[in-house]
């Protein structure tokens, strides 16, 4: 009962954020200095007025701006997001298409980062100011400061040009039929791409799990179960991992959208066929509904991974549901 609560909660507060971000993108691109016809039509196009102002006329791009934004969302409501300019298809379809890319993108970068992460940070707060407490620390503050597409280039640097054991970027080989495609060459180009997110991401998860550690191994109940004489691999099955995986979790889903930001980045950098650079695509060719619409799923999608992350919180921990609602 209460988790259906939560849910409902969440998302009549998720309505009203995709909502407002839909509303704030309409904004921003209707007022860029971007011209929906020319982009449409191209700048060396020989159609007459005339044709121009019917397709004017049939867009509604005379119209109040209220009332555009009011039948962009009335269309939208209805699966309706435009012709994208840039693919000459529909809006929806580009999307699609691209997010299954990205999805398999962001999830084996999330789980790997994760569970790298959780095991680093472990190791790392087992032994406080250690060799490879110390290494850790300073890898993770130099991969925190460190831009996405600079890490992607690297990679791409010295795995894919000079050492030659990884392609150069895209989805699959260039020129190969699409049947003749499979898995392993769908691996073999999802490798540098899925190791940059992971890279990016797991300093994060790292230092967090780190300061649990540690400030768990330094509390007396350790210190009692010491003196019990438990070994340190009893220390961390009974009490650290049961202590630490839960506030792992919490940090590791709080990440989800700077996830999502990296990967746009990242498939730029290796011209994969994601979002990211439909994104790209659509900015350059001024796309006004593809830009929409990716400004909408976007909302949506980071929307729909902090609402499993909350209903989890409560599956893995009570306690963290009860005080939800106490404060409510």
């Amino acid at each position: 009962m209460r988790i259906g609560k939560q849910i409902l909660s969440e998302t009549l507060r998720g309505v009203l954020l995709i909502f407002g971000v839909s509303l704030i993108a309409f904004l921003l691109i209707t007022k860029a200095p971007i011209d929906p016809l020319v982009s449409y039509i191209g700048t060396n196009s020989t159609l007459t007025q005339e044709t121009k102002d019917e397709i004017i006329e049939y867009w509604g791009l005379n119209d109040p701006l209220p009332e555009r934004f009011v039948t962009w969302v009335n269309h939208a409501v209805h699966g309706d997001l435009g012709q994208s300019i840039t693919y000459k298809r529909p809006v929806i379809d580009v999307i699609r298409e691209r997010m299954v890319y990205s999805f398999v993108l962001m999830l084996l970068a999330w789980v790997l980062s994760g569970i790298l992460g959780f095991l680093i940070g472990v190791a790392a707060g087992m032994r406080p100011g250690g060799v490879f407490d110390r290494i850790t620390k300073v890898f993770c503050l130099v991969l925190k400061s460190a831009p996405t597409f600079w890490l992607g280039l690297i990679f791409l640097t010295v795995f894919a040009v000079q050492l030659g054991w990884f392609p150069l970027g895209m989805a699959v080989p260039m020129g190969k039929l699409a049947a003749d495609v499979t898995i392993w060459d769908r691996i073999y180009h999802l490798i540098l791409p899925v190791l940059t997110l992971t890279v990016v991401n797991i300093s994060e998860v790292v230092l967090y799990t780190r300061q649990k550690v540690t400030e768990i191994m330094g509390s007396d109940f350790i210190l009692y179960a010491r003196a019990r004489g438990e070994t340190r691999g009893q220390l961390v099955r009974r009490h650290v991992l049961r202590n630490v995986a839960l506030p792992a979790i919490t940090i590791h889903f709080a990440a989800f959208s700077e996830l999502f930001g990296g990967m746009a980045l990242a498939e730029n950098v290796f011209a994969y066929p994601g979002i990211g650079t439909a994104t790209t695509a659509a900015a350059v060719n001024a796309d006004v509904p593809l830009l929409l619409g990716i400004a909408l799923f976007s909302a949506i999608f980071v929307f729909v991974g902090n609402l499993l992350a909350n209903i989890l919180y409560g599956v893995f921990d009570p306690r963290i549901q009860e005080a939800g609602y106490e404060r409510k």
